[in-house]
């Protein structure tokens, strides 16, 4: 069984990996809506990924002995002012998502709760791999820019990054 505060600080990650997935479907909703087939696909399938991080500790959760949690959820935004706005905000939650994992590993650590320290590795090796994936995302958006086919191009580099396509 997890000591309690470890316990809570997963339960609260899961919250926030289901926060996530739902987050950037929003935001391939949005693009979906503006024409940006590319992205909604690439957002789609990252929504996909987030659910999946989030079973991941819900599983390991049960596995302890301990309960896992679904806790209800804010709704996530659904306007945004454009194609840079959305990998802006994504790239910010990526960082913010990298804090919160490497404070749940501190805790693990600090509480010796060696096993959970141990399957947190994976969480911190993703989160890097989300904030490099985004950060170049914005950096093809610099190289490529926005004016005259820009934002048609950098919409279908994006779209390439998608690993799933979504459901017609």
């Amino acid at each position: 069984m997890l000591k309690d505060v470890v316990l809570k600080s997963l339960n609260e990650q899961i919250k926030l990996e289901h926060y996530s997935a739902n987050l950037y479907l929003a935001m391939s909703s949005w693009c979906k809506v503006n024409g940006l087939d590319g992205s909604a696909n690439f957002l789609y399938a990252h929504s996909s990924e987030e659910m999946m991080h989030m079973h991941k500790l819900f599983n390991y959760i049960n596995e302890t002995g301990s309960m896992a949690q679904v806790s209800a959820i804010d709704a996530p935004p659904m306007e945004f002012k454009d194609l840079r706005d959305v990998f802006e905000k994504t790239f910010e939650h990526e960082k913010f998502v990298s804090k919160k994992i490497n404070e749940l590993v501190e805790l693990t650590f600090a509480e010796k709760d060696f096993s959970s320290f141990n399957f947190l590795q994976w969480y911190v090796a993703e989160q890097h791999e989300e904030e490099a994936l985004f950060m170049g995302i914005l950096d093809r958006m610099d190289v490529i820019g926005f004016d005259g086919r820009g934002l048609y191009m950098v919409d279908k580099e994006i779209g390439k990054l998608a690993t799933v396509s979504q459901p017609q």
